[in-house]
Parts: structure tokens; sequence; C-alpha cells
């Protein structure tokens, strides 16, 4: 390990020792710093990677600028221009990147002599203000003990900088450029501005800084204690709506009504969401506004020092890379600040003023009960641990009641303080609603002290019409609708099984609509003598329709009879839609030569699944991963499917061509799907609902998609829904089966069609 400056100080020490009139007592007292310079010099040897260690920092800071960024182009694509924390959100993952974002901040010991060093520590405590502002969205979509883990997280982190800040404060660490504090201790009475410095601009700077990010800390548990009861009160409308509308449901749902219950719940879903919710409150305003005041102080900042930055007077451990940093940073607090930005004017759009207008703005000095409910429902509670002191446990419980009570007073405070400044600004909103509107605001669910804006209200049906056009346009399922097409009726519900075929496992397993065609999908691949490209189509037009069947079967068939068979077929579909094989064979070799008669190909299926069914029952099933019951489902349905198909054809088998078998096979799989997809609105309707605060907004979203999808099947099919059929057995196939075998009589002998 070399240490150039402690050599080259104990040679000069060693050359002023030879000179023959130095005092010993001198040569004495520059030996004495030796040591010193030593452990300068290891202290320099150590500090070396420190100059990575601000790349990483910058790092940091660069993940979470992407993040922001991603938020940023969520909300333009979306036309959300309160920007919802989609990407940038608080979690353990953020909160360990922003804590290495602010190693600079937290830093005791590392001195800043140079003014690049002293502003991007500064900076940094500019940029957690921009983050917190961008993150407090994010904390309405956790449940209550995720938003209580990630809000002790936070304050732990905040606090923590805070303290630190405050000690190099008080040490000087934060201060003035280095030499300008060496120029005043050679010149005790110089005046520093005359150098064009103001030895405490800085931790002015840093004062105003971490002021502004207590403040911000303050918001954030307000509104973590709000959110949780806010919640709440959005989800009791949000049920009461949702039964209102199942209850005005009679009978199947027409298109125009689909898009009716589809908008409804697009308005619940968009204005019940926690983050819209969130975004609506005065503390998220008033978070925008000490973001922009934060922005401000360290623009200021950058621009007051700019021509000592430009020296580009690096002179900390970290080096250059403090330049980094600084750069890097000062790029995130301006974009952090876009966002929360956009809010406040986006609060002040989105809420119209008539419950906070003259006479009665007075209401703003009464908060709503939901900010405090939260911390009255603590005060009333007992506390969970007993003691046997009855005496501890008085002390403890008046103790808990004065703290909580402490704590109400300052909710009520800050919430009337940030509340009485977001109303004045937004006293001037119109007061009139159209009356086409006014059916579809009943279904918004913000508190009772706040209204939509009409123009907020048409936004988001704006939306979901330009979604609903842009996957009608771009999303069509055309292959899909070619194959459906070619279906006139649904003959073949009831020709792809025959009650007469014996079932061979020894459990007898329910239909769904996903199986059969499956397994009639696995035949027609397996016939060699379909042109390539027919055969290419065909697989391409299934596999549209499997994701459409699958989704009428998860929807509407949901019992624990059918979800063994539904996960049966998705995995066989893998096997036959993707890599074209059924239980380990390739279909395509299953009757390699040309020649094969349709009946020696039907035979081998046949055959093949008996004996897949027979080597089941003969072992014994595991646990739940065993896939008997998987190969039993599918085995049992190639074998009935099978022999139906050769029992309806046995009068002439062996002139049957595989063209002719393809044609029939196919017509069946397009009635099949045909009768199934006419539950598309109830399956999209059922969609649109979700028992989850925090996902509905995606749900309906979701739903939304699949109706611009599915818009024109769901035309086509309309007219050609068996009238007789009752509603509630339009989901099951085995219901279909029966009221074609006997239309007339269906309503009376349904009942007796269910299955065991």
């Amino acid at each position: 390990m070399a240490f150039n400056s402690t050599n080259e100080y104990m040679g000069a020490v060693k050359r002023l020792a030879s000179i023959d009139n130095v005092p010993d007592g001198v040569i004495g007292l520059f030996t004495n710093y030796t040591m010193k310079i030593y452990r300068s010099d290891e202290e320099s040897q150590y500090s070396k990677p420190m100059l990575w260690i601000g790349m990483y920092i910058a790092l940091a800071s660069l993940i979470c600028i992407f993040a922001m960024v991603g938020d940023l182009y969520h909300g333009l694509r979306t036309r959300k221009l309160w920007f919802p924390c989609k990407y940038f959100k608080i979690n353990a993952a953020s909160l360990t990147v922003i804590g290495v974002a602010m190693k600079l901040p937290v830093d005791l010991s590392a001195a800043m002599p140079g003014n690049v060093d002293q502003v991007a520590k500064l900076g940094s405590m500019a940029f957690m203000c921009s983050m917190m502002a961008n993150l407090l969205p994010s904390l309405a979509t956790m449940c209550s003990e995720e938003l209580l883990a990630n809000i002790v997280g936070l304050v732990v982190l905040v606090i923590t900088l805070v303290v630190n800040i405050c000690i190099q404060i008080a040490t000087g660490v934060v201060s003035n450029e280095e030499k300008d504090r060496i120029y005043k201790m050679v010149k005790p009475g110089v005046n520093t501005e005359s150098l064009g410095t103001n030895e405490n601009l800085n931790k002015i700077t840093a004062t105003i800084q971490v002021t502004l990010l207590l403040m911000l800390l303050i918001i954030h548990i307000c509104s973590s204690l709000a959110i949780l009861k806010s919640k709440q009160s959005i989800d009791s409308k949000y049920q009461h709506h949702a039964r209102a509308l199942k209850d005005q449901q009679s009978g199947r749902l027409t298109l125009e009504g689909l898009k009716q219950h589809v908008t409804k719940y697009w308005i619940m879903g968009g204005t019940g969401s926690p983050q819209f919710i969130t975004v609506c409150s005065a503390t998220t305003s008033a978070s925008g506004v000490i973001c922009v005041l934060s922005t401000i102080t360290h623009i200021y900042t950058v621009l007051i020092t700019s021509s000592k930055l430009k020296s580009k007077n690096c002179e900390s451990d970290y080096q250059w890379s403090m330049l980094v940093i600084l750069v890097t940073q000062f790029i995130g607090v301006v974009v952090g600040t876009i966002a929360p930005l956009s809010r406040c004017f986006a609060a002040l759009n989105f809420k119209m003023s008539i419950k906070r207008s003259w006479p009665n703005h007075i209401n703003v000095f009464e908060i709503e009960s939901y900010w405090i409910e939260k911390l009255s429902d603590w005060k009333k509670s007992s506390i969970p641990i007993t003691f046997r002191s009855y005496k501890l446990t008085v002390v403890l419980e008046n103790l808990k009641s004065i703290i909580l009570s402490f704590l109400i007073e300052v909710q009520e405070v800050v919430v009337k303080n940030v509340t009485c400044c977001a109303s004045d600004a937004g006293l001037e909103k119109n007061t009139h609603q159209q009356e086409n509107y006014e059916d579809l605001s009943q279904y918004v669910l913000l508190h009772e002290e706040k209204e939509l804006h009409e123009k907020t209200l048409k936004s988001l049906l704006k939306s979901m019409n330009r979604l609903i056009q842009k996957q009608a346009e771009k999303r069509q399922p055309n292959n899909l609708m070619r194959l459906l097409k070619k279906s006139s009726g649904f003959e073949g519900v009831e020709k792809f099984d025959n009650d007469h075929v014996p079932t061979i496992s020894s459990k007898k397993y329910l239909d769904c609509w996903s199986l059969p065609v499956v397994t009639l999908t696995a035949i027609v691949v397996s016939l060699p003598n379909i042109e390539k490209d027919i055969a290419k189509e065909f697989l391409k037009s299934v596999s549209e329709a499997f994701t459409y069947v699958t989704l009428v079967d998860e929807s509407l068939n949901a019992t624990s009879d059918y979800v063994s068979i539904q996960k049966a077929a998705k995995k066989l579909w893998l096997e036959v839609g993707i890599y074209h094989k059924w239980f380990g064979h390739e279909l395509n070799d299953s009757a390699s030569e040309p020649e094969v008669s349709v009946r020696d190909i039907l035979q081998w299926f046949s055959d093949t699944a008996k004996d897949i069914v027979t080597k089941v029952g003969s072992t014994k099933s595991g646990g739940p991963n065993d896939d008997s019951i998987y190969r039993s489902i599918c085995a049992n349905s190639m074998y009935r499917i099978t022999e139906t198909v050769m029992l309806s054809n046995q009068a002439n088998i062996n002139q049957v061509r595989q063209e002719d078998l393809f044609a029939q096979l196919s017509s069946m799989i397009s009635d099949i799907v045909a009768a199934c997809l006419t539950n598309l609105p109830e399956a999209i309707a059922l969609k649109c609902h979700s028992s989850k605060i925090e996902k509905r907004e995606a749900d309906v979203h979701a739903a939304a998609q699949l109706f611009g999808q599915t818009k024109q099947i769901i035309k086509l099919l309309q007219g050609r829904e068996p009238q007789s059929l009752n509603a509630d057995d339009f989901p099951f196939i085995h219901k279909w089966r029966a009221y074609l075998r006997h239309p007339s009589n269906f309503r009376s002998s349904s009942k007796e069609c269910d299955p065991e």
C-alpha cells in the first residue's frame, strides 16, 4: 500500500533535520504530524470506492426517474392528466432504491468541500420532495397491512434524513465552499459577500428543504389515516349501486344494454378508484404546492451558484460522480414536479363546488368524518395486550386516550388548513349539470361533500368510447368471425355427443364448452389429407375462439364441478394448439399414411383413449399435482366423441373421406363456439364487477376492451339465440343439448337434465 503524501512529508522532515541550525523542537513538532498525515493517506486509500458508490447513487436516482417518466407516459397515453401511480409506488423495493438515492443527505462524515458537492447534497433533498409528492396517490392502492408497513418505512427513511441533515447543518458539513471557510479563518474580519459568497445560503436552503420534507411526511400520514375509512365509504356506495344494477337486469342483455352496463361500471370504476379519490383530496393539492416550492428553491440555488458550478469543483471523496448525481437528480426534480403540479389543476377541474359555494363556504371548517374516524376507532378500542396489574392497564388506557386525542387535533388542524386553501381556489367553478348526464352522475362514487364536474364526466365517457373504438378497429378477431359465419344453427351442440355411448371412466364428468372444442380440434389436426393452408387457417380460428370460450366457461361456470374440466381443457389445448400433440402423440403421426381411412383414424383415437382411462383406473392417484384426473377427463371426452362420430356415420363409415370428416367436425366446432359465445354479454357484464376496490378500475377497463373486441360477434349472434331457452340455462352446454333434443317441452323437462 503506497502512501505518497506520508513518504513525501517524511522526506521533507529528514531534509529539514539535516540542516544544522534548525532547532530540535521544530523537528519534533513536524514529526508529530506524521501520524495524522498517515491516517489521512489511509482514509484516502479507503475512500477510493466512493467514486463508484456515487455512480450507484446516480443509477438508483435514474431508476426512480424512469419510474416517474413511466407514470407520466401512462397518464398521457390513457389521457389521465392526474397521472395515477402505475410504476412508481411505495413498496419495499422502491423504498430500498430511494434509500440508496438518498445516500448523500444521510452521509454524516464525508466532507463536502466543493460547491458541486454542496449543491448535490441539497439537490438530493429536493429530489426526495419530488418523489414523495409523486408517491402520495399510491398509498390508496394498498390494503391496511401494506399501508401500515410502507408508511412506517417511509417515516423511518424521512426522519433519518431530516435528523442527519440537521446534524450536518450544526456541524458545518452543509455550509459554503471550503475555500471560503479557509479564507475566513485566515482573515476573520473579511466579509464573504465581497467574494460573491453568502455563507448562510446553503444552510437556509437545507432548512427550507427539511421543513418541506416534514410537511410532506405529515401529509402522507394524514392521508394514510383517511384512506382506510374513505375506501370503506366508497366501497359501500359501489356495492349499493352494484346490487341495484343486478336487480334492474332482467332477461338477456342486448348489445345496447351491455354498453350501458359497461358505461355505468366504467364511471363507478373510474370515480371510485382509490387513487382518483386521493387525487381529489386537498392533501394531494397541498403536496403539489410543496413540491413546486421545493423545486423553485432548488432551481434558485443552482442558478445563483451556476458560475461556480461551471468550474466543476468536485473535491469530495465521491469525485466527479458528484456532478453526475447533481445533473441526474436535477432532472429528477424537474420531471418529478410535472405530475404533482398537474394533479393540483386536475383536482380543481374534477370537483364542482356546489356544496362548497356561498353561503355554505363556512363548511370548509368542518372536516369530513373519514379523516379522523380511524383515529377515533383506535381511541375507543381497548389495548389488545392484557396486563395483570389493573393500575397499569388504567394508566396505559389514559395515556393512549391522551395521545390519540392530540393526534386527532393535529389531523383536524392539518386537514382544515389544506382544505381551506383548496376550496378558495375552486370557488369559481360552475354549478350547472346538463340533463344528459343526470342519469349517469348518480354512479359517481365521490364523497358526499364533493361532486364531479361535468367536463370530467364527459372525459370519462370519451375515454371509454375511445377504448372501445380502438379495440373494434385494431383487435377484431377476424378469424373467429369467419368460423362463426360457417355456423347456420346449433345442431353441432347436440351431435358431438351421444347418450348411447357408454362412459368408460369410473366417474361421470360434466361437460364444459371448451373441452369438446379442443377434442374435436385434435381430430381435425390429425387428418393428413387436408391442405396445410386450410388446416392452418382453421387452427387460427379455433385459437381465437378458445380465448373467448374459456372466458365464458370461467365466468359463468365457476363452480368446483366445472373447474377441473376447464383446467383439463386448457392443459390439453396447450398440447393440441401449440405443439400439435395429443397425450404426447404427434397428431400428424397418428395417421401418417395419406391413404389411411377415416374409420382407422377415429378408431385409433378411441382405442388410445380407452387405454389411457384403463391405465389411470389401475393406478393410484396422488396429490394435487397428479395428472391422472386430467388424463381421465380428456381421454373420456375423446372416446365419447369418436364413438359418437363413428356411430353417426356407421352406415357408410368406409365411404367417408377425410375432407367430409373435416367439414363435419369443423361445423360441429363452429356450432359449439357460436352457442357458447351467445353468453358473451353476460360474461362481459360479470367481468365489470370486482369485489376488491383496488382492482375495479382495471377489471372494468378489461371488460370495455373485451366489449370493443367482441361487439361484432355479439351483434352477429344476437338474432340467432333460441327464444324458448331459459335465460339461466344459456351458460350450460348440457342444457343446450337437452333443449335441442326436445325444444317443445324443454321448459318443463330442463330441470330433469341437471347433472348429478
